[in-house]
C-alpha cells in the first residue's frame, strides 16, 4: 500500500513519518483542473512546493504556537500519493495528536504559483490553529446523542436508535462547517501574508473550482464568499491591524 510521503526534491525541516490520516480529512475540498492557464511542468510544481513549504512552515508553527500555546504545533507537512486522488489538501492528525497537512499530488501540480500553495497551507494550518476538529467532533456527539435519545423516546429499536445517532452525528458534524471554512479562510489569509505571499492573489484558485453554492447542510460555502473574506482580512491587515483569534 502507498504511503504518505514527503517530497524530496529538497531537505524540508518537516520529517513525516509514513502512515494513513488518523482523523476524516478537513479542508477545501476537491477542486477540478480548469483553464486559467496551463499545468505547470511537474519540477516546477514540485520546486514551488518545497519553497513555499520552507517560508510558511515556521510562521505557521509560531503563529500556532502564539494562538494556542497548550497544543501540538509541530506540524507534519506531506504529500499523499494515493493513486487517484484529486486535487485535494486536508489537515488532520496523527495518532499521537500531532497536526498533519497533506496535499494530493495532482493538487500540487493543479496550483499556478506559490501564492495558491501557500494561501492553501495557511488555510489547512488555519483548521488546527481554531481547533476545528475536536470542535467539529463535540458537535457531531452532541448531535448524535440528542437523536438517539429522542428515537429512544418514541420506542425506536437498536437499529432504529443507532441510524438516529448517525443521522444526528452527520447533522452536528456540518452544524457549523461552512463557519469553520470560512474562519480557515481568513487565518489562511493572515499565515500567507505574514509569510511575505500575496492571499489575494492565492485565493484565485477559487475561481477555478467547482461552485458549491450554498447547499442546506454544505460542508463549504460558496466560492464568492470565501474570496470576499479573504480581500476583507487583507485590507485589515494592508491596515496595520492586528487580527485578533
Amino acid at each position: 500500500m502507498k504511503k504518505m510521503i514527503l517530497v524530496a526534491l529538497l531537505a524540508l525541516s518537516a520529517c513525516v513519518e509514513p502512515g494513513a490520516p488518523a482523523m476524516p480529512p478537513s479542508g477545501p475540498g476537491p477542486g477540478a483542473a480548469a483553464a486559467a492557464g496551463p499545468l505547470l511542468p511537474p519540477r516546477e510544481a514540485a520546486r514551488n512546493f518545497v519553497a513555499v513549504v520552507r517560508r510558511m512552515e515556521p510562521v505557521v508553527e509560531q503563529e500556532c504556537r502564539a494562538r494556542r500555546a497548550r497544543t501540538n504545533c509541530d506540524f507534519r507537512i506531506v504529500v499523499d500519493d494515493r493513486d487517484g486522488q484529486p486535487p485535494n489538501a486536508y489537515q488532520t492528525l496523527d495518532s499521537s495528536g500531532r497536526p498533519i497537512i497533506a496535499f494530493t499530488l495532482a493538487l500540487v501540480a493543479d496550483a499556478r504559483n506559490e501564492d495558491e500553495l501557500a494561501f492553501i497551507m495557511g488555510h489547512e494550518a488555519g483548521h488546527h490553529i481554531a481547533a476545528h476538529i475536536p470542535r467539529e467532533q463535540r458537535e457531531a456527539l452532541k448531535g448524535a446523542l440528542i437523536l438517539g435519545v429522542l428515537r429512544a423516546a418514541t420506542g425506536g429499536s437498536e437499529a432504529d436508535i443507532r441510524s438516529a445517532q448517525d443521522l444526528g452525528g452527520t447533522l452536528g458534524a456540518r452544524r457549523y462547517a461552512k463557519d469553520y471554512e470560512l474562519e480557515a479562510d481568513r487565518l489562511g489569509t493572515i499565515l500567507a501574508w505574514e509569510a511575505g505571499f500575496d492571499p489575494a492573489r492565492g485565493a484565485l484558485y477559487f475561481e477555478r473550482i467547482p461552485d458549491p453554492g450554498n447547499a442546506f447542510l454544505g460542508t463549504h460555502p460558496p466560492n464568492a464568499s470565501r474570496i470576499a473574506i479573504v480581500r476583507q482580512t487583507l485590507a485589515a491587515l494592508r491596515s496595520g491591524a492586528r487580527i485578533a483569534p
